[in-house]
């Protein structure tokens, strides 16, 4: 759509024609189909400028005496600026020439870097960027398989503490929250379910980290809640997190709180569990 407006704009201009200007009643502009902006507010006697034979309307700017020296438009996009009323954003004249020289040093690299003609780029970087982000899927579904694996490893780490089983680790390799989680779960799992078992993970992602803490049934007799203790571990990641009492899971913005976090694990789950004892 907006290159059917350039197209259309620039063709006037082309065009060279002719640009008049009168004053006139509001009435009789009207009555010759002069266009107005809306919104805008006209008094009695208003200013009509015509374009040759393609443009007529009210406007109070200053204007070229033809519509040649406007020279060169480049749409550059578009924007809303109230209900239902659009803006059209553009260069004129020199600086759309100088944009549009910028626009082919800057495709003309890239071709060249790209071994493909100019107007081949397009689909040659939509092509990269396609590949790149299959790689990533890939990488990040090969990532969470290794950390998966090793499951079986984090569950044989449990330390005892007050009689509950507790595996409290940060894990590796910048887990999303779904795969931290699935990884909580499986480890619980392997825990002995006829003793009490927490499992607390943590994972560092783009300068972010995410945590979740999981239950089984005999940690929960005893009154340790994965609730309780993601809301304790939350405040030394500068995070927040919440869930029941089986499952919970938060994320914070401090990943150097990481350790601190884990050591308050152990401190909660040693406190519930001696009150529950």
């Amino acid at each position: 759509m907006l290159g059917e407006i350039e197209d259309e704009v620039n063709e006037v201009l082309i065009r060279d024609l002719e640009v008049t200007a009168f004053l006139t009643s509001q009435e009789d502009a009207w009555r010759i189909g002069a266009l107005a902006m809306f919104g805008e507010k006209y008094g009695d006697e208003v200013r009509v400028v015509e374009v040759g034979d393609y443009s007529r309307e009210l406007c109070g700017g200053t204007h070229v005496p033809r519509s040649a020296h406007v020279g060169l438009v480049k749409v550059l996009g578009e924007a809303s600026i109230g209900a239902g009323v659009r803006r059209v954003e553009a260069l004129v004249g020199l600086d759309a020439f100088r944009f549009l020289a910028r626009e082919h040093v800057l495709v003309s690299g890239l071709a060249e870097a790209l071994k493909v003609p100019p107007d081949q780029v397009p689909e040659r970087v939509q092509s990269l960027v396609d590949r790149l982000r299959a790689a990533e899927k890939e990488l990040d579904r090969l990532r969470a398989e290794s950390v998966l694996a090793g499951a079986g490893a984090l569950a044989a780490s449990a330390k005892d503490v007050a009689g509950v089983a507790v595996v409290a680790a940060e894990v590796p390799g910048g887990l999303a929250g779904g795969d931290l989680r699935s990884l909580a779960v499986d480890v619980r799992g392997r825990l002995d379910p006829g003793r009490p078992g927490l499992v607390a993970l943590a994972s560092r992602r783009d300068g972010n980290v995410g945590f979740v803490v999981a239950t089984n049934e005999a940690a929960r007799l005893r009154r340790i809640s994965a609730h309780d203790v993601v809301q304790a571990l939350a405040p030394p990641v500068a995070g927040k997190g919440g869930g029941k009492d089986d499952l919970a899971q938060g994320g914070g913005t401090n990943p150097d709180g990481v350790p601190e976090a884990l050591l308050l694990v152990e401190h909660v789950v040693g406190r519930r569990a001696a009150g529950s004892a």
